[in-house]
């Protein structure tokens, strides 16, 4: 039987798995309802032989609900143990061993643990237990936003004894050669480039009977062929970026990946809510076949109300076959976590933001008169404080060339269904946050505190609200209860002070906060920002963090600038 139609109170309730043909029929049905709460049919006691017969022409339990179906009740067995050693740099955590004994095991797979959980540090580990295995893993392509390539190649570096490296047009001819001689066993590139390294030509796919240009189809990409085949295995880091099939990200990398024994896909926004966002990214790793091809799995998954239908089911089956997720609220993962984690993405300014820093760095006279169109007593005058002015113009150009990259980060952390406390200082680089993101309300000091409290009760209670836009000065202290909702900070500019800087952390680490908290600094690549970075971390090693005279700190903070643009 395919379900059932059984009398609760004055209807039948009928339930069964998501067929057309069914729905079709069930439709026809007098006033019948559907609840979308358990994703059933409602028709009144009345048409009682109605029912029936439908029950029998579409094989349906009549008069008592059929348990058949739910005879696994779709429980997610649990992970592997870990059997082997790995030579790693540092030990994994439990729940980190059995996500790596699952991915080795299965080798083409999703890593689909929560923000946080180490999906980096458990993918580079796999790749490592595969060639200490046997099993063909180097050389190991990865595929990853632009914003944390630096971050990839540092985290392989601190994983395991081997060497990556972020492929650039210098190394299109000479990238073999580093393998060959030991300098890289990872290749570390980003989407936008996957085009200029894999793919040689694209043929004209023409026009359709209607006279419309069509899209090129994966069959009109041709390869490089000696570059894909260089590599043995591949990582595609925050890998919903290829869910729709049509774009040529998503051609490129089922292209790439044709044919590969180890595939991994990273994300942390949950799957199967969306089950239509998975098809482009089985496809890529070759196992759509084994959740029922591509007929079936629209039918009978992305059917139904807003395209979803046996999620439960579906649940079970990537399960079985190629993901994991662990959250970070699972008792045997909060556990093992610590209460607060910190991360640096490294940043490449954008052109028009490196060219102006550079201006401004090595000329201040010319870059004011340039870019600032200053009067000469204005300029006189910033050069009385050249140090200071210089500092603060820096910082600014610093925190625009790095939107881009901070902008990813975000938009990652809000589809992976997660809210985001971001702290930013100057008014175009808030307003830009807050244009990217409409769904988000900022507290700064423009906002009296009637205006304060009610973005921050909207930020708590509003589902519709993803981003709350804060500054050091009004957000860093005195802000309570966003701890409630959010685990995840981002510093898009920062200040001097680590107790400073540890505030407006606790916006979210602190009493009430149950969870890992994660915060993330943006800094510019060879920019003002590494240094500041660098002195907020040594503040930090103070007992106490800032325990002397705020003026003193600011003085030794401007003789440490002033050496610092001496050198």
């Amino acid at each position: 039987m395919n379900g059932s139609a059984v009398p609760v109170g004055n209807y039948f309730k009928i339930e069964f798995p998501y067929k057309p043909k069914i729905v079709e029929a069930v439709k026809q049905l007098p006033e019948r309802k559907f609840d979308h709460n358990d994703k059933s049919w409602m028709v009144p006691s009345q048409y009682r032989d109605e029912v029936e017969r439908f029950c029998k022409v579409h094989k349906l339990q009549f008069g008592h609900k059929v348990v058949q179906e739910e005879k696994t009740d779709f429980i997610i067995p649990a992970l592997p143990e870990l059997t082997i050693q790995i030579p790693l740099k540092r030990e994994p955590r439990p729940y980190q061993n059995t996500g790596i004994a699952y991915a080795i095991d299965k080798q083409r797979t999703f890593f689909g643990d929560d923000m946080g959980l180490g999906k980096t540090f458990q993918a580079i580990a796999s790749i490592e237990a595969l060639h200490q295995l046997g099993k063909a893993s180097y050389p190991c392509l990865i595929v990853c936003p632009s914003a944390v390539k630096e971050n990839w190649k540092r985290e392989i570096e601190n994983t395991v004894h081997r060497k990556a490296v972020v492929l650039s047009d210098g190394m299109k001819h000479t990238y073999q050669e580093f393998y060959r001689t030991g300098l890289a066993q990872f290749y570390i590139v980003n989407y936008e480039s996957l085009k200029k390294y894999f793919v040689d030509h694209i043929t004209d796919p023409g026009f359709d009977k209607d006279g419309k240009k069509k899209k090129p189809t994966l069959k009109n990409y041709h390869f490089k062929k000696k570059a894909v085949d260089f590599y043995k295995s591949i990582i595609f880091d925050e890998s919903h970026r290829l869910k729709a099939v049509s774009t040529m990200a998503s051609k490129i990398a089922k292209g790439v990946s044709a044919g590969k024994e180890t595939v991994f896909l990273l994300t942390g926004t949950p799957l199967i809510n969306k089950p239509n966002d998975l098809i482009a990214q089985l496809g890529i790793m070759n196992r759509l076949v084994e959740i029922g091809g591509y007929k079936h799995f629209v039918e009978y998954y992305c059917g139904g109300p807003n395209g979803a239908s046996n999620l439960k089911e579906l649940n079970y089956k990537l399960n079985k076959v190629c993901f994991f997720r662990r959250n970070k609220t699972d008792e045997e993962v909060k556990k093992y976590l610590p209460d607060k984690s910190r991360q640096v993405i490294l940043c490449d300014l954008n052109k028009e933001s490196r060219k102006e820093y550079d201006h401004a760095m090595n000329d201040l006279e010319a870059y004011m008169k340039n870019y600032k169109n200053a009067s000469e007593d204005k300029i006189q005058q910033s050069m009385k404080g050249e140090v200071m002015v210089r500092i603060g113009i820096l910082k600014n150009i610093s925190a625009r060339g790095k939107l881009k990259d901070a902008f990813e980060f975000i938009k990652d952390v809000i589809d992976a269904g997660q809210k985001i406390v971001v702290f930013a200082s100057l008014k175009e680089v808030i307003a830009a946050v807050q244009e990217k993101f409409p769904r988000s309300v900022r507290l700064t000091g423009a906002e009296n505190a009637t205006q304060k409290q009610a973005s921050v009760d909207a930020f708590k209670t509003n589902p519709n609200v993803d981003v709350i836009v804060l500054n050091l000065k009004a957000g860093g202290v005195g802000v309570d209860g966003l701890q409630t909702v959010a685990t995840q900070i981002c510093f898009i500019e920062f200040g001097w002070h680590a107790a400073i800087m540890d505030q407006a952390e606790d916006r979210l680490y602190r009493m009430g906060q149950n969870n890992n908290v994660m915060c993330t600094y943006f800094l510019g690549r060879d920019t003002i920002d590494e240094w500041n970075y660098d002195l907020i971390q040594k503040k930090r090693s103070i007992a106490n963090a800032v325990t002397g005279n705020e003026d003193l700190t600011e003085v030794s903070i401007i003789d440490s600038f002033a050496n610092l643009f001496n050198q």
